[in-house]
Formats: structure tokens, C-alpha cells, sequence
């Protein structure tokens, strides 16, 4: 989980970064040292990669998220957005609560490949909220993707269906901030804990996805596939272990690793196994290990 907007601002301040569009929101940010967040990270392999923009892309008040479909959705089926479940408009979910079908009406800011503002976008429910095993939540919108593609032109993100591997170059795309971070998947932790919360086999990032405040929610893009394979969500911030703002990594055994500095997300294959026919979700279809209300 992120810092208040505040902190993040006085962060990039002090830092002397320019925070391009920036609107009145909270959550994380990039990488300041090029002006789409790049960096010389020299794991990063030669090989054909696909444009990632901010095509599908939402802002929240206080996050970022984007516009996701299942590798079966329909274009006739309702669209749903992503973001944190520590971004959920009725606050943050309790350690094993589980939210599902839930009235919304949250609104959401569409953006286009270059960060302009299309339309507002907005829910009819939360599907699920979570942040037990994993940190997200999913809205259901009352506009289906056709309807988006025909109206605005934009297509919805896709979420892979497969494990991220350790080593692959992505790209974590912030609505709120308008700002790409790139690096890579540093590898994977059996634990993550923060606070009162624990997420299983958590995404780390190599250092130049150094995301603040704001971007909380914020897609990970794979850059070879174009598909989305995690949901960016926290960082360790002071130092300090498994605190707010702290996560800290536990290994099977139980030991346990600081990292200041590094930042983390959250794995979506396994929500591809929880939602059906109609984008209708279902936990009890063959292979969802969500989390239960």
C-alpha cells in the first residue's frame, strides 16, 4: 500500500521530478530519470516487444487501474476495471474479508494511448474486492466492450492467463500519475506481509519500478505479450519490517527479508479461473483459489 498524496509529492519535489498531468489523486509514481520512466536496466532482453501506452488505461480519485477483460470475455459482456482492493471506495477490506456483488457507482476516467482524457466510465457493482492472498478489486461497468470500442475506440487490456517468469521486461502504466515505469520481474515471494495483511506469491520488481503513491492499482504489462500480469500494490518505504507501508518478504520457512526501496504487485492469472460465461464471476468454477466470502 502507498503513502498519502501529500508524501508522494514531497518525494518528487525533493527528488526534482516533474509530474506530467498530474491530477488531484494518491497513490504511486515512475521512475523520474527519462520521461517515460525508463531506465537502463541491463536485464532487459533484445527482443520484439509491443507498444504499451495508456490505451485502456483508468484514474481513479486516489488510484490507478485499467480497463481488463478475461481471455473468454465477449465484446457483448459487461466491461469490468481493476485496481487495489486497498483502493476500494468503502476503505480497505479486513484480513479475510471477501466482497462480491456489491452495489457501485463509481465513476473512472477512461484515458487514450497518449494519457488524454476520453470519457468517464462507471461501475453498476464490485464484483469482488479482496485483500486476503492478493490485493484487488474488480468493478463491473454498466457498458459492455463493444459498446466502449464503438463509442471511445479503445480496447480493454487482457489478463494473461499464465505465471509471469522471473526475468521478463514489463511496463507498470499509471492513470492516476500518466506515467510508465520500466523494468523487470525480479523474481517471486512465497509471503508478502504487511501490517495485518498477507499476499501470496507476490511479483518483485527489479529497482527502476520504483513506484510511489497514486500508482496503487496501476496494470503490469508483460512487453513481450502486450497482456496484463499483475497488479502493482505496495513498496517498502523506511525500512521498517512488515509495518504499514513495509511489507516484508517470508520465505517458506519462515524467514524474513527487508528490501528498502523495492516495490511489489500482485499476480491476475488466477482471476481468469474465477470468472465465467457473461464476464460473470464464480468462485466455485474448476481451478479459482480466490479467496471466499
Amino acid at each position: 500500500m502507498r503513502r498519502p498524496l501529500l508524501g508522494a509529492l514531497t518525494t518528487l519535489l525533493v527528488a526534482g521530478a516533474t509530474v506530467a498531468g498530474a491530477g488531484t489523486a494518491s497513490a504511486r509514481t515512475a521512475d523520474a530519470r527519462t520521461t517515460d520512466g525508463r531506465s537502463a536496466d541491463t536485464r532487459t532482453a533484445q527482443v520484439k516487444t509491443k507498444a504499451v501506452d495508456f490505451a485502456g488505461i483508468v484514474a481513479l480519485s486516489n488510484c490507478s487501474g485499467s480497463l481488463v477483460r478475461m481471455p473468454s470475455s465477449a465484446d457483448s459482456d459487461p466491461a469490468l476495471v481493476m485496481t487495489n482492493g486497498h483502493c476500494l471506495e468503502t476503505g480497505m477490506p479486513g484480513p479475510g474479508e471477501v466482497i462480491t456483488d456489491q452495489p457501485s457507482s463509481r465513476s473512472f476516467t477512461l484515458l487514450n494511448s497518449n494519457a488524454g482524457r476520453v470519457t468517464t466510465l462507471r461501475a453498476t457493482k464490485v464484483s469482488y474486492a479482496t485483500m486476503t492472498d492478493t490485493d484487488v478489486t474488480l468493478y463491473q461497468l454498466g457498458t459492455t466492450y463493444a459498446q466502449i470500442k464503438q463509442r471511445y475506440g479503445i480496447n480493454a487490456l487482457t489478463l494473461s492467463a499464465d505465471h509471469p517468469a522471473a526475468g521478463t521486461a514489463i511496463k507498470v502504466v499509471s492513470g492516476y500519475w500518466k506515467r510508465i515505469y520500466s523494468c523487470n520481474i525480479d523474481g517471486f515471494v512465497y509471503r508478502l506481509r504487511e501490517g495485518d495483511w498477507t499476499w501470496k506469491d507476490s511479483l518483485r520488481y527489479t529497482p527502476s519500478c520504483n513506484t510511489i503513491g497514486g500508482t496503487s492499482g496501476s496494470p503490469v504489462v508483460d512487453v513481450n505479450s502486450g497482456k496484463v500480469v499483475a497488479i502493482n500494490n505496495t513498496g517498502n518505504e523506511n525500512g521498517e519490517r512488515c509495518t504499514v507501508d513495509n511489507p516484508c518478504e517470508v520465505d517458506e520457512n519462515g524467514q524474513v527479508t527487508v528490501r528498502q526501496g523495492i516495490n511489489y504487485a500482485e499476480e491476475t492469472y488466477g482471476i481468469v479461473k474465477c470468472f465465467g460465461t457473461g464476464n460473470r464471476l464464480d468462485l466455485s468454477l474448476p481451478g479459482c483459489e480466490l479467496p471466499r466470502p
